[in-house]
């Protein structure tokens, strides 16, 4: 039972757009941004089980998510954080125990269905979209596009349809990209990325689903100081417009000083949960890491 308590980069002709915009306002870029519930808790984990023949990767975690803020989930390697986050987003199918996101049981449903009520996570940016602009990654990043189905993307009666959607998703496409300052990136091909800036691109793409809560998977691996900075600083922004995000991250310090709340686990379930001063003292959580560094 847990106790309580950036690079260079060039815009090129066919980005298609006209002029540049202002970024000074975070509001403003965050127009097309939102969430339905600020408060109260968004994500509820009750005795959630998943094994994996025959070995117990997660053992009755048990936890809450309350709507408007950052929490972090920690722990060991092989505490259960990864399995516990594909089992949260439909990726794994738990054995036992409930997911509830904003008050429905979501247990076991597919991750589209799941980004489509408000749940998402970040992925990597695979092989195929590598070979597309940062542009076009973001244009491809929101599901129940009109232009998805031939028949509608050709026939004449939906061609108008087709191109008023892709407008309006191409001017939230641009303040997207100004929001996370890579707008000079819109270009490039997403393969000649750095590893800081692919983040901001998988933040970026993430956020064009519309969600309520945003599940990131080491966001800040691989980044440079100064990116990880501009992308805490787009973090708060998102979390001021009432964003929720969990977060898995190694880096203890990013953890401490940016969570508001920091959730443990050990061995398949939460050891210890509460604000990360709290946990920063936690005999329990520091045994754990084995004297690792949890300052």
């Amino acid at each position: 039972m847990a106790e309580s308590d950036a690079d260079g980069g060039g815009t090129g002709p066919d980005s298609g757009r006209d002029a540049p915009r202002d970024t000074d306002d975070a509001g403003t870029a965050l127009a097309g941004l939102s969430p339905t519930r600020t408060e109260g808790t968004i994500l509820s984990v009750d005795d959630l089980r998943k094994t994996f023949g025959g070995i117990t990767a997660v053992d009755g975690a048990s936890f809450e998510v309350e709507a408007g803020r950052i929490t972090g989930l920690i722990g060991p390697n092989g505490a259960g954080k990864s399995t516990t986050f594909n089992c949260i987003t439909g990726f794994h199918r738990p054995d036992g125990g409930t997911v509830t996101f904003d008050g429905e049981d979501v247990t076991g449903q597919s991750p589209e269905s799941l980004a489509e009520r408000g749940l998402a996570r970040t992925f990597q940016i695979a092989r195929e979209l590598e070979e597309m602009t940062v542009l076009e990654n973001l244009m491809l990043a929101p599901g129940g596009q009109i232009g998805e189905r031939l028949s509608r993307a050709v026939l004449p009666g939906f061609r108008t349809r087709v191109r008023n959607q892709e407008e309006r998703l191409r001017e939230r496409v641009w303040e997207t990209l100004d929001l996370f300052e890579i707008d000079h990136l819109a270009d490039e091909y997403a393969g000649s990325l750095s590893g800081g800036q692919r983040k901001l691109l998988e933040l970026a793409r993430a956020l064009l689903v519309d969600p309520d809560l945003l599940l990131l998977d080491e966001p800040f691996a691989g980044v440079n100081p100064t990116l990880e900075d501009k992308l805490l600083d787009r973090l708060h922004d998102l979390r001021a417009e009432g964003l929720t995000f969990l977060l898995v991250e190694h880096d203890m310090d990013v953890i401490m000083q940016n969570c508001d709340r920091v959730i443990v686990m050990h061995q398949g379930t939460v050891l210890a949960e509460g604000p990360p001063a709290a946990i920063r003292e936690n005999d329990r959580v520091i045994e754990a890491y084995l004297g690792g560094d949890v300052a």
